[in-house]
């Protein structure tokens, strides 16, 4: 169920951080409804910059993503720290139980570099905890719980606030990025199966395939994976860029190739992002995985762009990392995933 966005005056939404840090118009409160995306984006758009995380968003992405929020009320679960009046950081927390049976409560957030290393991070980051543990107590089941943060190898700061607060990496990934689209390999499809064009009426065949290839990856949950409706939502949708495989009726793997237009505005680029590959079971170690790739790149490259990026578990089982460096991809950035037990 979708939490209504409404705007909720400033007396309502008030709250008090426990050890916050006192500094003259530091005040805290609660999530207002949509009149807070444009104070958010400006957090996100200084933070990245501060700390070279590349990120290009967009009041739309933050519109879409905050309309598709699981097993999290925004009103109840996220922070906003202002001084006077000004939003300088906000963070939310949401839970997910992943594949291994465990309970996960992911903490996001971000705060103004202007703002940072003077105590409110931390404040903010232990009332995190708080939220998620009374959440935590609704849900009591005997499942092994953590909090989880994300965070890219740039954002010194907030690693040294998690490590000082008792978090550890437990898990690295890269993002990748094929500089230019030459040499393509030559990687036909197995025999027996075809690349067809999208039609609307193969989304749900396409996400049911890739729900279920995605079972095996570490930290899959599919409460977390969007509808089908909510993929048409996305600004970056685009099944005409997509490489499906099918075997007779069935989807045996595919690419979700997309491109990220804002993206590539900002940074002065021509990127596409081969993403979302997958191959089922029944049709894994014989070169779909690779032939699908090598379709997205020539197609990228027919449609004049002139890279591939996409992100990678280093640890994947399927040896992913092995074969995305084959096709002529290469780690440019390193980001962790920082867990704590509750």
């Amino acid at each position: 169920m979708q939490t209504q966005l409404v705007s909720s005056s400033n007396n309502e939404t008030a709250v008090d951080v426990l050890d916050a840090p006192a500094i003259d118009g530091l005040a805290f409160r609660r999530f207002r409804g949509e009149v807070d995306y444009a104070p958010m984006l400006k957090v996100i758009q200084a933070s990245s910059e501060a700390d070279g995380t590349e990120r290009a968003d967009t009041l739309e992405d933050i519109r879409v993503s905050y309309a598709q929020l699981v097993n999290c009320d925004p009103y109840r679960d996220m922070l906003f720290a202002e001084v006077n009046g000004e939003v300088i950081g906000y963070n939310r927390v949401n839970w997910k139980v992943v594949g291994e049976g465990e309970r996960i409560h992911r903490l996001t957030g971000f705060l103004h570099p202007a703002w940072r290393r003077r105590g409110i991070g931390g404040a903010m980051l232990r009332d995190a905890e708080r939220r998620a543990r009374r959440v935590d107590a609704d849900l009591q089941d005997g499942r092994p719980r953590y909090f989880e943060v994300f965070a890219a190898d740039s954002e010194i700061g907030c690693i040294a606030l998690l490590l000082n607060h008792g978090f550890n990496p437990v898990r690295y990934s890269y993002r990748m990025v094929r500089p230019n689209l030459n040499a393509i390999p030559d990687c036909p499809l197995p025999a027996g199966l075809e690349i067809r064009p999208v039609q609307p009426e193969h989304l749900h065949a396409i996400h049911a395939a890739s729900m279920e290839a995605f079972q095996d990856e570490w930290g899959f949950s599919p409460d977390e994976e969007p509808s089908v409706e909510q993929w048409q939502e996305d600004p970056k949708f685009d099944p005409g860029l997509w490489q499906v495989a099918w075997d007779g009726e069935q989807v045996a793997g595919m690419v979700l190739t997309f491109v990220n237009r804002s993206e590539n505005e900002k940074f002065k680029r021509q990127r596409g992002w081969t993403e979302n590959i997958c191959v089922r079971r029944p049709w894994r170690k014989r070169g779909l995985a690779r032939a699908l790739i090598a379709a997205s790149l020539r197609d990228l490259k027919r449609r004049g762009l002139s890279e591939a990026a996409l992100g990678v578990d280093t640890e994947n089982p399927s040896g992913a990392l092995r074969l995305y460096e084959g096709m002529g991809y290469r780690p440019v950035h390193r980001l962790a995933t920082y867990r704590k037990p509750m």
